[in-house]
């Protein structure tokens, strides 16, 4: 008989790295160019043949909740919420209860273009007590770095390496495959590192712990710089994606969006539903306006992400920035390259910011 699947989504942390961005709006909902960014986890799993998911959620799950409610017809949804922090593996014990054979585990803040039916179907054929996916990044210091040896095995984890102590450039990509049987291991109600803890504990104990090499795209969002990159990795078509717009100029634009004749658009970007570019604005590249965005005359918006009711004045220019929902910047005002602007700040006439 076949193994039955659940995942759990790790959506607890508060997104510091991120703020003033999730001052308001929980890591997992920001908008990623036409949709909340764990629309993309969900995608992934449903194509997998999960059906149902568990949110393990500390931080403002009434945010998420509104957002996901309880799933759809494809994948059904469930919450957990932790009454105190609990970590990676303490978050994945609290969810033990819901669990079949096994489970899925994804970090909430990491995009990939995984196969996720094939690395299941190794991590069966191997008879794995875990699978870590692992991905190289040019450079592994800033992570854990995961030791392998020439079977795929993982031999040992080194946390946040010298550079002496580097001897491989893969690191651990927020993505396990988990016999549910071993999540005993773990102590429940209590702060546990499935990193520090768990994973070094399946070794110890002699069980199979497996990697699977992920050479494909993956990033993970959580700094403003990511979070930019991402959306010039979609619209650009690195990470590809289907981009629910009209096809015009090199970029999309949504059905309902209204985009004056004369305005001056260079691909690719991106025009969400309700949002109004007058004549003479200057739009990309590598501009996203996720939604009810207004761009007045002669105002220009080039490699920035402007969240749902953001409006520019006459001249205003935006380049490099990420602008939260209902900011207003004034006319002749500058953002420069490398501002994050809260929820419903405001830039005067003529400033700069």
């Amino acid at each position: 008989m076949r193994a039955r699947m659940k995942a759990v989504i790790l959506v607890g942390g508060e997104g510091t790295r991120l703020r003033p961005l999730t001052l308001s709006v929980p890591k997992p909902v920001v908008p990623v160019v036409d949709r909340p960014f764990l629309t993309h986890q969900l995608d992934l799993l449903a194509r997998a043949g999960i059906r149902e998911v568990i949110f393990s959620v500390a931080y403002r799950p009434e945010k998420i909740r509104a957002v996901f409610g309880e799933g759809d017809e494809r994948l059904r949804i469930r919450y957990v919420v932790e009454a105190s922090p609990l970590g990676t593996g303490g978050a994945v014990r609290n969810a033990l209860e819901w669990l079949d054979d096994l489970t899925v585990v994804l970090n909430g803040d990491v995009l990939a273009d995984w196969d996720l039916g094939a690395i299941v179907e190794r991590h069966r054929e191997r008879h794995a007590a875990a699978t870590l996916v692992l991905t190289p990044v040019a450079n592994p210091s800033a992570y854990g770095l995961v030791e392998t040896d020439d079977q795929g095995r993982v031999r040992r984890f080194v946390e946040k390496p010298r550079p002496e102590q580097i001897t491989t450039d893969q690191i651990n990509a927020g993505l396990y495959v988990l016999a549910t049987r071993t999540l005993e291991l773990m102590p429940a109600g209590v702060n546990y590192s499935i990193e520090r803890g768990f994973f070094p504990t399946l070794l110890e104990r002699g069980e199979l712990v497996a990697a699977h090499l992920h050479r494909g795209y993956w990033i993970d969002i959580g700094t403003p710089e990511k979070y930019l990159q991402v959306h010039r990795d979609i619209l650009s078509q690195t990470f590809r994606l289907q981009v629910r717009g009209q096809a015009r100029a090199g970029g999309w634009i949504a059905a309902d969006a209204q985009v004056d004749a004369g305005t001056l658009l260079e691909g690719p970007f991106f025009v969400g539903p309700g949002c109004h570019v007058e004549a003479g604005a200057r739009l990309g590249p590598h501009a996203t306006l996720v939604e009810c965005v207004s761009l007045e005359a002669r105002s220009q918006v080039t490699n920035s992400v402007l969240w749902a009711g953001v409006a520019l004045g006459e001249n205003a220019c935006v380049d490099g920035a990420l602008l939260c929902q209902g900011v207003r910047v004034g006319r002749h005002a500058t953002v420069r390259p490398g501002a994050l602007l809260g929820e419903a700040a405001v830039l005067p006439d003529y400033s700069r910011g």
